[in-house]
């Protein structure tokens, strides 16, 4: 498939990567005190990672053009869009597991990092799939379109963290506590080794990410394969993943039909991609920024006032329909 091609150093690769890790530990030490993040400090992260996202653009358009910018920025709104779909099932598992607020950052923390090597991975794979053998995008568009409907269709099934396949099989072969031991993933009991509930929830968030790691890769492939626009722009979409959730967990009820447009986003992403092995050839930039910001902008107000009614922001982002947690819950 035809697609956008630049040249990039390797050490504008080095560069980047490690100016992310670097905004991990900050982030890490905002946060090492384990408080409880109420919205109006989430809403000032929030802020400050969409403002790093947005302006890592501009230095694309200064460096290489508007092409390159404006596939970023596209790549970048799908990708943050489809992170408000992880924000719902991230407030699952934490309610399912009754996980205090002041440890949630920690999981998201860890989580995010898992997230980002996932990602790495598959962009790569992906996009010299996509390069080498052309058919593979009549797949991955099928793919995405299929993964659109579900979404659209089921997205009142009940989600069970406890059975997930990964998940079972950590509390198979690691010995595993049943409680919290604060904000710790691994404790000693009478001498051994022992995992905490803690730990568990963390590799429920990481299973859960692998899978919407492989539809919002896809999405962003459909989009472009150059692997370092998709890498940017899965990057600085999930670094905001932690500060997006509390931002966003009290309001979550609000979000009725935000799942419709997401679904409208997968299956475009899916159409696109199987479009550009035909003589339509690739869709123009511009028209595909403007469905992603539409449909967007459509769901969300859609749902806003559906639920004009409903409840406000409150100050500490708690998980929706859970009852106050306490260190030492067990999970129901």
């Amino acid at each position: 498939m035809n697609d956008l091609s630049f040249a990039v150093p390797l050490w504008v690769w080095v560069a980047v990567t490690a100016g992310i890790g670097v905004m991990l530990a900050v982030d890490l030490i905002a946060h090492r005190d384990n408080h409880v993040i109420g919205f109006r400090e989430a809403a000032i992260w929030s802020g400050v990672w969409i403002a790093i996202g947005l302006g890592f653009g501009l230095i694309l358009l200064a460096w290489q053009g508007g092409e390159a910018s404006s596939t970023y920025y596209a790549g970048y709104l799908i990708e943050k869009a489809l992170s408000i779909d992880n924000v719902f099932v991230f407030a699952l598992v934490f309610s399912f597991f009754a996980v205090p607020d002041a440890y949630q950052h920690k999981v998201l923390f860890w989580g995010v990092i898992g997230a980002l090597a996932a990602r790495l991975v598959f962009i790569f794979v992906g996009a010299e799939l996509l390069q080498v053998f052309f058919w593979t995008a009549y797949l991955f568009g099928a793919f995405l379109i299929w993964t659109g409907y579900k979404m659209a269709v089921s997205k009142d099934e009940e989600v069970h963290p406890d059975r997930n396949p990964v998940v079972r099989l950590v509390k198979k072969v690691i010995p595993t506590d049943p409680r919290f031991h604060g904000d710790r993933f691994f404790t000693r009991i009478d001498g051994k080794r022992i995992a905490t509930l803690l730990f568990v929830v963390l590799v429920a968030v990481e299973a859960t990410d692998l899978i919407f790691a492989v539809d919002s890769v896809a999405a962003v492939l459909a989009i472009t394969t150059n692997t370092f626009i998709v890498w940017t722009a899965n990057a600085f979409a999930v670094l905001g993943l932690r500060s997006l959730y509390f931002c966003l967990a009290g309001l979550l009820r609000r979000f009725q039909y935000l799942h419709y447009g997401l679904a409208v986003l997968l299956a475009f992403a899916g159409v696109k991609l199987i479009l550009s092995e035909t003589p339509v050839g690739k869709l123009p930039i511009p028209l595909t920024l403007s469905v992603i910001a539409v449909t967007i902008t459509v769901s969300i107000a859609w749902s806003l006032l559906a639920t004009r009614g409903g409840d406000g922001t409150e100050d500490t982002a708690k998980t929706p329909d859970t009852s106050p947690h306490h260190p030492e819950r067990r999970p129901s």
